[in-house]
This record gives C-alpha cells, sequence and structure tokens, in this order.
C-alpha cells in the first residue's frame, strides 16, 4: 500500500546512549509461530538533545536521539555474515507539559515514510489535558529517514517526463517491466543486506527495543495506515508492551500487499468518483461538468492530452496521477486539485497544475521514500513469480477502476524480482501458523470513504481483536480520522487514552458511528497547499508512496 507525503531530511542530531542486543532469530513454537527475541539493555538512557535537522511545529519542543538494535532480528537473511551487525533507529520527542504519566509512540503509515516529525504533529493534535500527560515519540523506521543504515535506489527514476502507466502496446509494457526490474536491481545494490530485514516484523522488534531504551514498563500507541498493520504486529509480539492502542485507518489484516493493492486501486477509484461528484456539485465554480460523469471524462481526457503534450517538460500521465491521487487521501486537498483541473481544461493555465505537481508528485527526493516502502512490501509477503499473473490482474483491475489500477501495479512492479528475502504475511488469528492477537483493548477508528484503505480492513480487524472497538466516521472522506478535529471521534479518543474506557463492543460492528465532518468548500486557489498528506497509496494492491 503506497504512503505519501512530505519527506523530511535526515540526518540524525541524537547521540546514542543505548546498547541493544538480540538473539539473531526468533524461535518457531509449535504451532508455527514466531517467539519474540530476547532483547537485553546494556544502558538504558536516551540522549536527547535539540533537533538540528528538523524545523518546530506549532510550539513543540523537538528533541532528537538514536539508539542501535540488531540488523537481524528476525530469521533469514543469507547475506548477513557477522551478526553483530547493528543499525541505527533515529527518535524525537515532545516532553509533556506537565507531569508526564504516559508516552505515547506513534507511526504515521508508509511504509517508507519518514516518522518523527509526528511526535510534534501528534502533540500539537492533541487537547491540553493530553499534553499535560503525555511525552509523545515518534521516530524514523529501519532504513528510513534519519535512521541509518538508509534505503537507497535510483533517484533517476523519477525523472520527468516517465514512461505512462497505461502501456498501448506490449512494446510499452516491456519497457515499463524493465524499468521496475532495473529500479528492484538498484535498490538491491544501494542497500545490500537491510534488504533482507525491513519486514514489519523487524521494526515491532525495534518497537520494543525504543520501550526499553526509554525505560518505559508500557508504551501507548497510535498508527494511521500501515501504522495499524505495525501496531497489529507489535501488539501481538509484545502483548504486555501496551496499554492503550490505536489503529486509525486500517490495513486489512486478511489481505498480504499483492492481493491488498488489488482491493485498494478499486477503494481508490471509488474514493475518486466521491471526487468528481463534489466537483460537479460546485460546477459554479469549476465549470467542469454537472454530474460525477462529466468531470470524469474530463479528467481523462486532461490524462490523454498530457500523454501528447506535457506540461513544461514535467508533467506527463504519470506525474499528473501521482500528484492527483491526493484526492483519495484527503478531503483537504480537493478544492487545489479541482482548481487546478479548471485552470489547464478552462483557462490553459498549468501554472497551479504543476504547483500541484510540486507539492504532491514524485521527484528525486522521492527515491528513499519508495525503496523503503518496496523494501518492506515486497519482503513482508509473498508476490507472484510470474508476470502473467500480474498483466491478468492489472487489466481487470484497469477495467473497473483506471483511476489507479495500472498506476498502482507499476508501482508495486519492482516486487516481482526483488532481491530481499520475503517471508510469509504476519497473520494474526488462532489457526495454524497463526500468531496470536493482542487480546487487550484496542480502538479502531476509520472513515467510510477512505480511498487508501477501504473500511473493509476495519470491520476485519475488529474480528481478529477481540478486545477491539470499532468507531466508524459514516461519510468520511478523509484517510487518517483521530485527532483531526472531528468532535465524535475525538473524545472517544480522549476518553480511551486517559482511563481506558472504549465504547461498549456489540456482537458486530461499528461500536459507534459518528457523523462526518462538513465537506470542504470550494474555492479557485491558484496554488496547491503545501501541509503533510501521509498516503497509502499504490502498492500494486493499493497503494503507497
Amino acid at each position: 500500500m503506497r504512503s505519501t507525503g512530505t519527506q523530511w531530511a535526515a540526518v540524525s542530531a541524537g547521540v546514542l546512549l543505548a546498547s541493544l542486543i538480540t538473539a539473531p532469530t526468533a524461535q518457531a513454537a509449535e504451532n508455527g509461530t514466531a517467539v519474540a527475541p530476547t532483547t537485553r539493555i546494556d544502558q538504558k538512557a536516551v540522549g536527547w538533545q535539540p533537533c538540528e535537522d528538523l524545523d518546530p511545529v506549532g510550539d513543540a519542543k523537538l528533541e532528537c536521539a538514536t539508539i542501535t538494535v540488531p540488523l537481524a532480528r528476525t530469521t533469514g537473511g543469507e547475506r548477513v555474515n557477522d551478526l553483530a551487525e547493528t543499525v541505527e533507529i533515529a527518535l524525537s520527542r515532545v516532553r509533556a507539559t506537565g507531569t508526564a504519566e504516559h508516552t505515547m509512540l506513534v507511526n504515521p503509515g508508509g511504509p517508507g515514510s519518514a516518522g518523527r516529525m509526528w511526535a510534534a504533529h501528534t502533540h500539537n493534535r492533541m487537547p491540553a489535558e493530553l499534553r499535560e500527560t503525555y511525552d509523545v515519540v515518534a521516530f524514523d523506521p529501519r532504513g528510513m529517514g534519519a535512521s541509518t543504515p538508509a534505503v537507497t535506489c535510483d533517484p533517476d527514476f523519477f525523472t520527468p517526463v516517465r514512461k505512462d502507466t497505461v502501456p498501448a502496446d506490449a512494446a510499452e509494457e516491456d519497457a515499463l517491466r524493465q524499468d521496475a526490474e532495473a529500479y528492484a536491481a538498484a535498490c538491491a545494490e544501494g542497500a545490500g543486506p537491510l534488504l533482507d530485514h525491513m519486514r514489519t516484523e523487524d521494526t515491532a522488534h525495534d518497537m520494543d527495543a525504543i520501550r526499553i531504551a526509554l525505560d518505559l514498563e508500557q508504551v501507548d500507541y497510535l498508527g494511521y495506515s500501515y501504522g495499524s498493520y505495525l501496531g497489529t504486529v507489535y501488539s501481538s509480539l509484545y502483548p504486555d508492551s501496551v496499554r492503550a492502542v490505536i489503529l486509525d485507518s486500517v490495513v486489512n489484516p486478511d489481505n498480504p500487499w499483492y492481493e491488498s493493492n488489488l482491493v485498494q486501486s478499486r477503494a481508490l477509484d471509488r474514493a475518486a468518483h466521491n471526487f468528481f461528484a463534489w466537483v460537479a456539485r460546485h460546477d459554479d465554480t469549476y465549470g467542469l461538468g454537472t454530474d460525477r460523469e462529466a468531470v470524469a471524462d474530463a479528467y481523462y481526457d486532461l490524462r490523454a492530452e498530457l500523454r501528447e503534450n506535457p506540461l513544461d517538460d514535467t508533467v506527463g500521465p504519470t506525474e499528473f496521477e501521482g500528484a492527483v491521487i491526493v484526492v483519495a487521501y484527503s478531503g483537504n486537498a480537493w478544492p487545489a486539485v479541482a482548481g487546478a483541473l479548471a485552470a489547464q481544461v478552462n483557462d490553459d493555465d498549468p501554472a497551479p497544475l504543476l504547483a500541484l505537481h510540486d507539492s504532491y508528485g514524485d521527484d528525486a527526493d522521492s527515491d528513499p521514500g519508495y525503496g523503503g516502502y518496496l523494501a518492506v512490501q515486497c519482503t513482508d509477503a509473498e508476490w507472484p513469480g510470474d508476470w502473467q499473473t500480474w498483466r491478468a490482474n492489472a487489466e481487470a483491475v484497469h477495467e473497473d477502476a483506471p483511476f489507479m489500477g495500472w498506476h498502482n501495479i507499476w508501482y508495486n512492479a519492482p516486487c516481482a524480482t526483488w532481491e530481499g528475502e520475503s517471508a510469509p504475511w504476519f497473520q494474526i488469528g488462532d489457526g495454524p501458523y497463526e500468531h496470536p492477537a493482542y487480546d487487550g483493548d484496542v480502538l479502531i477508528v476509520h472513515a467510510t470513504g477512505d480511498g487508501a484503505t477501504p473500511v473493509e480492513g476495519s470491520h476485519a480487524l475488529r474480528g481478529r481483536l477481540p478486545g477491539s472497538s470499532l468507531v466508524i466516521e459514516d461519510g468520511g472522506i478523509t484517510h487518517g480520522v483521530a485527532l483531526t478535529g472531528n468532535t465524535c471521534v475525538d473524545e472517544t479518543v480522549v476518553a480511551y487514552l486517559q482511563d481506558l474506557t472504549l465504547p461498549e463492543r456489540g456482537v458486530e460492528g461499528p461500536d459507534l458511528t459518528c457523523d462526518a465532518r462538513p465537506e470542504p468548500q470550494p474555492r479557485t486557489a491558484q496554488s496547491a497547499p503545501h501541509a503533510p498528506v501521509d498516503r497509502l497509496g499504490p502498492i500494486g494492491l493499493e497503494t503507497t508512496r
């Protein structure tokens, strides 16, 4: 699943004062599940220093640090000969304004996203009563952001104008396949042994190392998007290490990444049609058509035109898709995207569309995030090895969901030839070879119109977590709901974090339904907003970025 958003620069300003040593491999239990490795902390201290590479957010005062953890966390990894090899995890913290009673560990999604800025974002989103009692800690997952070593592949991959993601013939399809294979090979060359140790399970073990380094018996956890899957895995491996768990915009636990991306492409298409319908309702502002189909036609006509005549040698159809996908993640982006479409279609003015690409599109700086995304997705689960399967699924999903059907396939296509060692999907449950699900209290939150992670995933996860309660934002159109302004949802989140009170669990979900926030109002802004958007976008199955 593809997550996209603002990428923040990475050079850790922290000082390493914690040394972590773990058993090199997990031991298989009788039922086939893995036992979490034992972690010994030689020095439980984190050297917090002022962050030198992160800009402040609001009035939050960020501190940074690093800890060192073993490279080999799970079984596998034939290219690792030295079991003492390590990686550094970059951390950030915003202290409680009063006496810290709890610590919130937060992950904004991805995979591939640097996470340290989210300590400040989360702190600022919290109401005063939570800021007073919570330290908020965020981290760049292994291989990403300021954590080292980092996954690097090929920044030139994103040089515009890229090939159209919808191949017109076999020759174009073959050229796209060659690009995907070359990118996978570049990642193998650039990241080396790290690629065998980038699974979600590896990061979950790193999270418990963070908890131990902070000298905490338990942490609270808030995970958005892919962060929901990370939290599901972490709470399964370390059930005694968590106090409160909030999983927002949930990855379906029953769909490994390849299957999940196919489902996601259809959800992205539904979200795009919600956007087209909104534009049609405001035809007096945008002039793109008075019904959803007319607006969709205007969008696809523009896409076809960009194939023949890219804007400023910068925005062709693939760059166009990479920027416009934001409408499936955030309703707040709808006015800017609609304004950019209208300016180009009606006035032949490319400036807003170029600005949209500058804010949300891919460029050379996208390489670490894309490589990190693939490093996790390609090894978290098994992928089809024969291209015929990929093509058949691509053609079927494109027929049903052309908005991102082929785009999502190519975004994940490097997984077809990925060199990192893959493992079976970390499935929670009580069946053979499944990992025991966390049975403590969990709050699950989801919007019904989320395009990046279809809402069905939250219902599936609720069924696998016996202590969970599901809160639905009915009619919500934004990927990421908790602490974003819906009073009904936020009051539920605050009550849970303060005294572990959850909505009463019924026979089936949802356990609480909240009305959606008002839809955005139209405007004719001539530039794209620069607010960070985390999108779990095209991944081949669903999305990422």
